[in-house]
């Protein structure tokens, strides 16, 4: 009960953020007092490091590079271009959009495809005189798909990166098994999307109100470096992941150069246009301070006996077949994130998985299972990630105020059959590829 206590507490401060209270300080907090209670040891801290270390620098690096592409216009190109390819016919922008959001989630993260695309789509919008319902349509499809889509690879969601790195997956093995799983989350999340909100997507609409893409480019060299970059990132993935070589390390190489090309730095800052020190101060460093803090309350919370009854959970789906431990194993994930937060219930799962007594390809179905919980699950609710909650934030500051009510409506509306089509696919394929 006090380890419970310690991290609904947590978790209240995290999702309030009392009087501007960063959530870093309050998930530190929270480990503060689990180590003065004795729910967590010192040596604890040491094993929660080891798990977070990587997927939290990996993610830090990720949003550098996308707030430095962003500010030299990369993502509003990609837009605007999207927009013309449209070519005036709104139900064929509807699933560029949906498709563009796709593509960044899979390299940028689904926090980058999620804040970053979300305005620059909403700026298209008005330029091109939406109503407000269908404005509503294209806004809420490109939160969504941020998430949904989030699957493919390792960098493509901070649970996937904390996920590989405590089963010890390789970048090349997760592609393989996700990629394929990631294409018919886009097709479930288009088709659904399409059904909620097809009939509010205007018929026609007019590109001659829309910018030359060209114009949206800020800093050119930044911008002509950006496809080589991400080219040699996600080759450096799959030749490194052999070698045991961190992701951190190869994504973390990749910012430094992007920052020492945006800021000119053989230049002593001469011709800069993106600021560098803007992206840094942009980065979610809080993020490194709660990857730990809120680690350590969940493995207290793990250790007082929850581990235990997820334990029990997954070795009764396992005995009901492949098939239902997949799906069972998603569902169940999903809803825990729903109420407690992603990043938390990624690890309460992998702790789980972990000690649970399975087959070999069941476990590793689980494994994935609980990566696509994660994934999908928090869109359930607004507290499931804080990237939901930033984005909301990030929309009513443009004057698009979703209330809580009406997001958990589209999430419950929207999110099970993608979530069920999802893991179908994952139980489905898992089996015909060579053990790993």
């Amino acid at each position: 009960m006090l380890a419970l206590a310690i991290f609904v507490v947590t978790l209240v401060l995290v999702i309030w953020q009392p009087k501007g209270l960063g959530i870093g300080w309050s998930a530190l907090g929270g480990a503060l007092v689990a180590l003065l209670m004795g729910v967590v040891q010192l040596g604890d801290v040491a094993v929660v490091w080891g798990i977070v270390w990587d997927a939290t620098f990996t993610f830090v690096a990720l949003i550098i590079i996308s707030l430095l592409l962003d500010e030299a216009g990369f993502f509003a190109w990609a837009a605007l271009h999207v927009a013309r390819w449209g070519n005036g016919r709104g139900h064929l922008l509807f699933p560029l959009v949906v498709i563009l959001g796709a593509i960044i989630a899979a390299f940028f993260a689904n926090d980058g495809a999620a804040l970053l695309l979300t305005p620059i789509v909403i700026a298209i919008l008005l330029r091109l005189n939406f109503e407000p319902p269908a404005a509503f349509a294209f806004i809420i499809a490109t939160g969504f798909v941020a998430d949904t889509t989030s699957l493919p690879l390792v960098i493509s969601n901070l649970v996937n990166i904390v996920s590989a790195n405590y089963f010890d997956i390789g970048f090349d093995r997760y592609a393989a098994v996700m990629v394929p799983v990631n294409l018919v989350a886009l097709a479930a999340t288009l088709i659904v999307l399409w059904i909620v909100f097809g009939r509010r997507i205007p018929v026609r609409y007019s590109v001659e109100n829309l910018d030359a893409p060209v114009s949206a480019i800020k800093d050119l060299l930044v911008f002509r470096v950006a496809f080589p970059l991400l080219a040699v990132l996600l080759i450096a993935y799959f030749v490194t992941a052999p070698l045991g070589i961190p992701i951190a390390f190869v994504t973390g190489a990749g910012a430094v150069l992007l920052m020492a090309i945006a800021g000119r730095w053989w230049q002593a800052g001469r011709g800069a246009v993106v600021s560098v020190t803007g992206a840094l101060r942009g980065a979610p460093w809080q993020i490194v301070l709660f990857s730990i803090g809120m680690y350590l309350v969940v493995y207290g919370l793990g250790s007082a006996g929850l581990t235990n009854y997820g334990v029990l959970a997954l070795e009764w789906l396992a005995q009901q077949g492949d098939f239902i431990a997949t799906l069972g194993t998603g569902f169940l994930s999903a809803i825990v994130a729903s109420v407690m937060n992603n990043m938390p219930s990624t690890l309460v799962g992998a702790l789980a998985i972990e000690q649970a007594q399975l087959p070999a390809g069941t476990r590793e179905l689980m494994i994935y299972a609980n990566v696509i919980g994660n994934d999908l699950g928090p869109k359930f609710t607004p507290i499931g990630s804080l990237a939901t909650l930033l984005w909301l934030h990030v929309l009513a500051g443009k004057g698009y105020k979703i209330g809580w009510g009406q997001y958990m409506k589209i999430g419950l509306l929207i999110t099970p059959p993608v979530l069920l089509a999802t893991l179908i696919a994952l139980a489905l394929w898992l089996p015909m590829l060579p053990a790993a």
